[in-house]
């Protein structure tokens, strides 16, 4: 491997930002790390990279010719990083610096945060994902970009390394809006697995059959791949948090609100989530929302229940 690559600055170590920092040091990137919790960035000291104390001082040790990338829950804490009085980025950026941002955010924070970066001589590129916890350890991921070209083209290769699919979308904000455009798919899809495996449960099919069998047709989609067997059997660890969709989906409310869109789909897919995490499952995987048909339905999905019988129902 090269010892001519840019040193990589990484800021936000959860549960997506680990594994991609990960790879990208697998790659044989020099890689400076920043936690808010410290302890969460020692699986990568011990392996060599270097701590920073603050988001200042990643940039400060990344430099001009370094790219610093940041993985963190939801605008205000994007704004906190950046631009934070003492400790934000901007206090440690050299000109020329660019910034990842794969965050979720708003596309219209986002086109203002490039602004404001664009003033100290940092070029921000937006850069939300999808594929999960799992496309994030394989490296597989879907990136969607927004930002200028140049900078789009001097990052690819990095991103190339965390996803499978690295497109630029146009300027700053339009991986974010594509962002949200990928959040209503996804959901609206789940809603769907859940919906069916319901009413396979109601009617006396096994379902996780019915899943196989649906999922090789029309019917196929990743979550009913991925996320339909744990829906069958009650398993709701988490990989995406309900938490967090329900975060995605109210910047996704929000733009569509702004364009003047109705998106129903979407608003009964978060009413769902928003009921799980009423009770309780805000720390759950997305396919946590099977539980709010299980209320509405009066049964439950679990590994050892036998298939109902149809008569049961006539």
């Amino acid at each position: 491997m090269s010892s001519n690559l840019p040193t990589i600055g990484y800021i936000g170590l959860g549960i997506m930002g680990l594994p991609m920092a990960r790879n990208l040091m697998k790659a044989g990137y020099p890689m400076v790390v920043y936690n808010r919790t410290a302890e969460k960035a020692r699986p990568l000291t011990d392996d060599g990279a270097t701590s920073a104390d603050s988001p200042a001082d990643a940039a400060r040790r990344v430099g001009s010719e370094g790219v610093l990338f940041l993985n963190v829950t939801d605008t205000p804490d994007v704004e906190q990083v950046l631009f934070a009085e003492g400790t934000g980025v901007v206090h440690g950026a050299a000109r020329g610096l660019v910034v990842v941002d794969h965050s979720t955010i708003a596309p219209i924070a986002t086109q203002g945060f490039a602004q404001r970066l664009a003033e100290q001589g940092v070029t921000l590129v937006d850069a939300p994902v999808s594929g999960g916890d799992v496309g994030a350890q394989q490296g597989t991921l879907s990136i969607m970009c927004g930002g200028e070209a140049a900078a789009f083209e001097r990052v690819r290769p990095m991103l190339e390394v965390v996803g499978k699919s690295v497109v630029r979308l146009g300027g700053p904000g339009m991986g974010q809006a594509c962002k949200a455009c990928n959040q209503v798919a996804v959901v609206n899809a789940l809603l769907g697995v859940c919906e069916a495996a319901a009413l396979a449960k109601k009617v006396g099919l096994d379902v996780g059959k019915m899943l196989e069998v649906v999922a090789g047709g029309a019917g196929g989609s990743w979550q009913i791949s991925n996320l339909g067997p744990k829906i069958a059997t009650g398993d709701h660890a988490p990989g995406f948090m309900v938490d967090l969709v329900l975060k995605d989906l109210a910047i996704v409310q929000d733009t569509a609100e702004r364009v003047g869109l109705p998106i129903a789909g979407t608003g009964t897919a978060q009413g769902y989530f928003r009921s799980v995490a009423a009770h309780g499952g805000g720390k759950l995987g997305t396919q946590a929302m099977a539980q709010a048909l299980e209320q509405l339905g009066g049964f439950r999905f679990t590994a050892a229940d036998p298939p109902t019988s149809p008569e049961d129902h006539a």
